[in-house]
């Protein structure tokens, strides 16, 4: 065998090797990326929006203002109500 033939062979052999190890790493990265989506579909999921938290409160205080009246009403006397 000449030079050539054998460098040949020592590149073909270098470049398998070379190969094997980016399929391994780009399925890795495919894996990563997959698992990356998954976690931001889970957060979007799990956890509420600014409009959503807004909409939560203002339904809270207005139970709140309703309860307060409700209180208002107990501690006043039937026929001693304000002008108010």
């Amino acid at each position: 065998m000449d030079f050539v033939a054998i460098w040949n062979t020592i590149l073909t052999v270098l470049l398998a090797i070379n190969g094997f190890f980016m399929a391994a790493k780009f399925r890795e990265l495919d894996r990563v990326s997959i698992l990356l989506n998954r976690t931001r579909e889970e957060v979007a999921r799990d956890h509420i929006t600014r409009t959503e938290f807004r909409g939560d409160m203002k339904e809270l205080l207005n139970r709140l203002d309703r309860m307060e009246a409700k209180i208002d009403n107990l501690r006043t006397p039937k026929g001693h109500q304000d002008a108010g």
